[in-house]
């Protein structure tokens, strides 16, 4: 359906009455990325949210990365979309349980990927993203026992780059365990020439036959800079809006999937991602709602594992 200019210029005159700033996921549709003040991925977007001096935050992503925001402005007011907007990887480490397999290792340091709540980030010593993971894991001398949440997948990579043995959680994202390696192996035969790009949250099966592996804004920056003119991309297709315009002479080719599509869209998409629409952004920012709060103590608790991981980024 086409958007009408007016719901643009509604937004950014809430924009100015709220003094309200948007920040939004590079998974984001298209449409709400080009009204965002910032785009990023959950390291920039969490970097972004602390920096921002503006009263309102209007978080266009999903709801972990609201909290995030939260836990970093307990003095502003922080609002997404879609409160429903949740995330496969956050449902997948309940904090009742994660606190019992926490306790089975007494002597690990918890090393908690930014996608989990904020029971989890309190229950960890430091958060990561996968921008800075394998600085911070590296950080810890290699006597040092670890427990890595929730991904299990970008835990594994980690531990085989690393050559470390960290405790893995068994969590996963629904949209990178999708790819398949039957097809991809098939879709490279057909364009040989083309560099294959994954995320570290696939699985290994996908990671062996990637060209390169990074975090969405590494895949970002090695489309515009690489030397390479077709990209097969094993990620959320939400990141194509910003390749398109970073390298537009460039050819983009999802990584094909092993689900079948009966719906419309990319069989890779984020259903939470995909939850926001710009009219539910006009909307929030309209009526200041629904709004994310994370109480206190939670708050204080969840923010020391975020500043250390700001803390050992700079350092690393």
């Amino acid at each position: 359906m086409a958007i009408g200019p007016d719901l643009f210029e509604e937004i950014e005159q809430l924009k100015k009455e709220r003094k309200a700033v948007i920040l939004a996921h590079y998974y984001q549709d298209p449409d709400i990325q080009d009204v965002a003040d910032f785009i990023g991925d959950s390291l920039q977007l969490a970097q972004a949210a602390q920096n921002t001096d503006a009263e309102v935050i209007c978080f266009a992503g999903v709801h972990f990365m609201a909290e995030t925001a939260k836990i970093l402005n307990p003095d502003k007011k922080v609002v997404v979309p879609d409160l429903q907007a949740s995330c496969s990887l956050a449902e997948s480490c309940p904090p009742e349980a994660f606190a019992a397999f926490k306790a089975r290792h007494p002597d690990a340091v918890v090393v908690s990927y930014i996608n989990t709540t904020a029971a989890i980030k309190a229950l960890s010593d430091v958060i990561v993203t996968s921008s800075n993971a394998e600085r911070v894991v590296a950080s810890f001398p290699p006597e040092q026992k670890i427990i890595f949440a929730p991904d299990r997948n970008l835990g594994a990579y980690l531990n085989q780059k690393l050559g470390r043995n960290m405790i893995l959680w068994d969590g996963s994202c629904i949209v990178h365990e999708l790819f398949s390696e039957r097809k991809l192996v098939q879709l490279k035969v057909r364009y040989p020439d083309a560099e294959v790009l994954a995320h570290p949250e696939c699985e290994e099966a996908v990671l062996r036959h990637a060209d390169y592996i990074g975090s969405t804004s590494a895949l970002l920056k090695r489309v515009k800079e690489g030397g390479a003119q077709r990209f097969i991309v094993a990620t959320e297709p939400g990141i194509f809006h910003q390749m398109r315009k970073a390298a537009p002479e460039k050819e983009l080719i999802e990584a094909p999937s092993n689900a079948s599509c009966t719906t419309t869209g990319a069989c890779n998409e984020c259903p939470h991602m995909k939850r926001n629409t710009l009219e539910k952004v006009r909307d929030c920012l309209r009526e200041l709602s629904p709004e994310v709060d994370v109480p206190e103590p939670l708050r204080s608790q969840a923010l020391r594992p975020v500043l250390r991981m700001f803390e050992l980024s700079r350092a690393a």
